[in-house]
């Protein structure tokens, strides 16, 4: 039986807030409130991208109140999808923005963090399921926005796959709403 890649997706958006919480003396901080973190995902053999598509094929195709209720679920989380990729959003408090290192790792994960002026390399290994390890830039523009490249290789369907992601943060404004904290 073949494993979807979608378990992956939900893995790597958690990766997103990463880059949030990224604040050093000297360097740009990234402003408290509610981020809006979109990505886009290129893999070795167009298995993500064509699991993507079914995705976003099978939520215009559902009954309006299908749909509603999948949107709302979604929506709990922070997350949708969107026709030109993912985006996920997430709360980061006035702590995590003073904060001067990564968010932890989650479920099992190890990364490292170095910055370089408003360019933060990162780099990471989970355990899984599936398996991923990968490393990438971050670069801050200022308080407001960031925009990075993250290369990942990890295990689609029992089979080694190398993917990219593209992702971008904005700040959206200071009221987080109904969207929880990463941090509790």
């Amino acid at each position: 039986m073949s494993r979807s890649p979608l378990p992956l997706l939900a893995a790597l958006s958690a990766l997103l807030a990463s880059p949030l919480a990224l604040a050093q003396p000297g360097g740009p901080k990234l402003s408290a409130g509610l981020w809006e973190h979109s990505f886009t995902m290129k893999s070795q053999d167009g298995k993500i991208e064509k699991a993507m598509k079914e995705m976003q094929q099978a939520m215009a195709s559902m009954p309006p109140e299908q749909r509603r209720q999948m949107e709302a679920m979604m929506g709990q989380q922070g997350m949708s999808i969107g026709p030109k990729g993912n985006t996920v959003k997430v709360c980061m408090t006035k702590e995590d923005a003073e904060r001067d290192e990564p968010p932890p790792a989650q479920d099992g994960c190890t990364q490292t963090a170095k910055r370089s002026g408003n360019v933060w390399s990162i780099s990471f290994r989970c355990p899984g399921p599936p398996p991923s390890s990968g490393n990438g830039t971050v670069t801050i523009q200022g308080p407001t926005a960031y925009s990075g490249v993250i290369n990942v290789v990890s295990e689609v369907q029992g089979k080694p796959e190398k993917m990219q992601m593209a992702t971008t943060g904005k700040w959206l404004g200071a009221n987080c709403g109904n969207i929880k904290p990463v941090r509790p």
